[in-house]
């Protein structure tokens, strides 16, 4: 049975910045939603992505205060949102399953409130940065770059180690069927063998 990766990981900064990184198993005729608080002028970008199950999609709106709207898709596999909060309020994301009657899914997404804060010390001169600054600042997106490629390669090996598994799990079932008509055959083939080299002969009474 694979195994439910669950991870939540909250980071937050002086300008607001929050990011929250979650997998979850979403089941059958189910919905899951989740809420954030942004504040206006805000922007934010949401990264989803369906791991496992079905034919790997799902459903997913995002409203704003008052149900306004900002984003709904159907039976998508993955994507990007980015949006501007255009008012102060809860923002609710919702992933549905609803349309599915038998397969539950595992869905990751990223949740990205606000901008990352810049490197402490710089911008705090009005002249250019320094060598250092710079390779420090060249070192931190880099750094960025490389955890995001590592996210997505987990994505991708999890979706093949299932992938994987289910395709064992066929090769299983479908080598014991065979392995039970192949025995019935035998068996069956003994049974008329034997008819045939049986004598039957009629009882005479005297």
């Amino acid at each position: 049975m694979f195994s439910v990766l669950l991870l939540i990981t909250l980071a937050f900064s002086v300008h607001i910045t929050v990011a929250v990184e979650l997998t979850f198993e979403l089941p059958d005729n189910a919905k899951q939603c989740f809420h954030e608080d942004i504040k206006e002028g805000t922007p934010s970008t949401i990264e989803y992505q369906v791991v496992t199950g079905g034919h790997y999609d799902v459903d997913m709106a995002l409203e704003g205060p008052g149900k306004d709207q900002v984003y709904k898709a159907t039976k998508r596999q993955f994507d990007t949102v980015k949006f501007t909060a255009s008012r102060t309020g809860m923002y609710t994301m919702c992933f549905s399953n609803e349309f599915s009657t038998f397969s539950n899914k595992l869905v990751y997404f990223n949740f990205q409130v606000g901008e990352e804060k810049p490197l402490p010390g710089l911008g705090e001169h009005h002249t250019a940065m320094t060598k250092m600054e710079s390779s420090s600042d060249s070192i931190h997106n880099n750094l960025n770059t490389i955890v995001d490629y590592q996210t997505h390669h987990k994505l991708r090996e999890a979706q093949g180690r299932k992938r994987a598994e289910d395709l064992n799990s066929r090769v299983m079932y479908w080598s014991l069927g065979e392995t039970v008509a192949i025995l019935v055959i035998f068996i069956g083939q003994v049974f008329i063998l034997k008819g045939f080299f049986t004598d039957k002969r009629p009882m005479v009474s005297t």
